[in-house]
């Protein structure tokens, strides 16, 4: 959708306007629409970013203002599977649209799009807002249609949707209709009371080439679950499973390697950080179980291919003991890559995320919160299990940016433990709100570590920072999906009379980070986000060398 709103801007259909956080976009829209008397469409990504229009949305109801929403969706085989930043986003807004379509994938949504629009306009009752909740499937960039092809009444040239099937917009008559789009790089504790390392069960017989996956919120049980049965450990930061000789802590970079092997995978919590993870947990030949002492809120039951498995005397009969040599083939791998990897980045003239996450998570020894997009990748690729923070937190129920500055406020409030936070740049912006205090209200002991790349690096190191996608539309995937700024994070956080301070080098980053944290500040790492993309290639190139 992206992409075709910038190629009908291109064509003169559409004015687009991009915004930072969905909540100023939502309110952008309104009074777009109420300014032209006409109606205005908002876009934004799955998940909590949709819930950021609620109040515009009934700011629209009430006023009878023509706003469309325009939610971006996953396909319906992931909705109810735990899938990233998925969640249940038709009727989301309730009473308050005139109507709410899910149009689903592959589907030709003319049909929808011109109910939503006649609804809006006060079809059957008084103007007001509508929602079309639009599913994609992958790939989520563009393909190629004939130049000049006619779709759906009006000339949109290459434009096309995901799927290569042409996408057409309504001819535009003056004023143009406006869109704006918030693109910003956009988680069930184990409460099980048993230990592994002391259950009376005895060890399973069966002997396999077994890896234990530990996603957000899994726990410790985890970590010891696979020392017990000598297994490899594979764990995300937030899994608070990140810890112990098992684990293997390049695994992202090693699974392309060494996931061919694979013979069966325990689950533990809710992975949702990987790309090599999800395709391994895709490969039907390769036996898979979940452990679910109890229920959970992520998914609905029969949406996930795993076998749910609900005590640990099953769960170990299932996992097997790890086969003689199979733990010291990722152990000794992990070794490698990390040299590697850390080889690559001595090399860096500059910092980067990946320098930042690493400081970050080997100097804190209190609570450490991580932001979503690339922070927690980042400290995925690099964090040392030989080190592990008190408690490691992250928003991965819907993996927002939104409120994430308000969220460490609280955890470091109710713990009463010093807390430091690491996000970046766009995520800092969204939630900067979340540094106002009123006279006489308790503050937190929160140190905030902004990496401030100006703007967003994940979408770079996807499909759409490709060099054949960037022959074509490198100008719109910085202004999209890059969202750049100027803003003065400083003269922000001294606004809000937070303590800021800037690091340029990976000394004046540690000389930040040792004194201990008391009361509210700002760490402000400078970066470059224009060759991430070859440094990302060059770790995986390397790491490819060793092993």
């Amino acid at each position: 959708m992206a992409y075709a709103l910038a190629e009908a801007e291109a064509a003169g259909a559409v004015r687009l306007h991009v915004r930072i956080d969905e909540r100023v976009a939502g309110f952008t829209a309104l009074g777009l629409a109420q300014g032209s008397q006409r109606p205005a469409a908002v876009l934004t990504t799955s998940g909590t970013a949709v819930g950021e229009l609620m109040p515009a949305v009934m700011e629209a109801n009430h006023a009878a203002v023509p706003l469309v929403v325009l939610s971006a969706d996953r396909p319906d085989e992931l909705r109810g599977s735990g899938a990233n930043q998925t969640t249940n986003q038709v009727n989301l807004y309730g009473s308050h649209v005139r109507c709410a379509l899910d149009v689903p994938a592959s589907t030709d949504p003319s049909a929808f799009v011109a109910r939503a629009l006649a609804e809006a306009l006060g079809a059957s009752g008084p103007r007001g807002p509508v929602q079309l909740n639009l599913a994609f499937r992958d790939p989520l960039v563009p393909g190629t249609v004939d130049p000049g092809t006619v779709v759906t009444g009006a000339v949109v040239p290459g434009a096309v949707s995901h799927d290569g099937a042409p996408v057409g917009f309504p001819p535009a008559t003056a004023p143009a209709t406006d869109a704006i789009l918030p693109l910003t790089s956009q988680s069930d504790d184990d409460t099980a009371t048993h230990d592994a390392a002391t259950h009376d069960a005895a060890l399973p017989t069966l002997t396999a080439r077994t890896v234990v996956v530990a996603g957000h919120g899994a726990g410790e049980l985890a970590a010891v679950f696979a020392q017990h049965l000598g297994l490899p450990l594979l764990a995300e930061p937030s899994s608070n499973a990140r810890f112990g000789p098992n684990a293997v802590a390049q695994y992202r970079l090693l699974l392309e390697h060494l996931g061919p092997d694979v013979e069966r995978v325990i689950v533990f919590g809710r992975p949702t950080l990987s790309r090599p993870i999800a395709a391994l947990l895709s490969r039907p030949e390769v036996q898979q179980a979940l452990y679910l002492p109890g229920p959970v809120a992520w998914f609905e039951e029969g949406r996930r291919r795993e076998r749910i498995i609900t005590t640990l005397d099953e769960l170990l009969q299932f996992a097997g003991q790890g086969e003689d040599g199979w733990l010291g083939r990722w152990q000794q791998a992990s070794a490698r890559a990390d040299a590697a990897l850390r080889s690559t980045l001595a090399e860096s003239a500059s910092l980067t995320g990946l320098h930042v996450a690493d400081a970050v998570w080997e100097s804190t020894d209190g609570n450490l919160m991580l932001g979503s997009s690339n922070p927690i990748r980042d400290a995925d690729l690099i964090a040392s299990p030989g080190w592990h923070p008190l408690e490691v937190y992250a928003n991965r129920g819907l993996a927002g940016i939104d409120g994430t500055i308000s969220t460490a406020t609280g955890i470091a409030l109710a713990t009463g433990i010093p807390t430091r936070l690491l996000l970046g740049d766009l995520t800092f912006l969204h939630d900067a709100g979340g540094l106002l205090l009123g006279p006489g209200e308790d503050e937190a002991d929160l140190q905030i570590v902004v990496l401030n790349d100006a703007g967003g690096g994940i979408f770079g190191l996807l499909e759409h920072g490709e060099e054949k996608n960037l022959e074509r539309h490198s100008r719109v995937v910085e202004r999209l999906f890059g969202t750049p700024h100027t803003a003065d994070l400083e003269a922000l956080a001294h606004g809000y009379g937070v303590r800021h301070s800037l690091v340029t080098s990976a000394a004046g980053l540690d000389a930040a980070l040792a004194p201990p944290i008391k009361g509210r500040s700002v760490i402000e790492v400078r970066a470059d986000r224009s060759g991430l993309r070859a440094l990302h290639a060059s770790i995986k190139a390397g790491v490819a060398r060793v092993v």
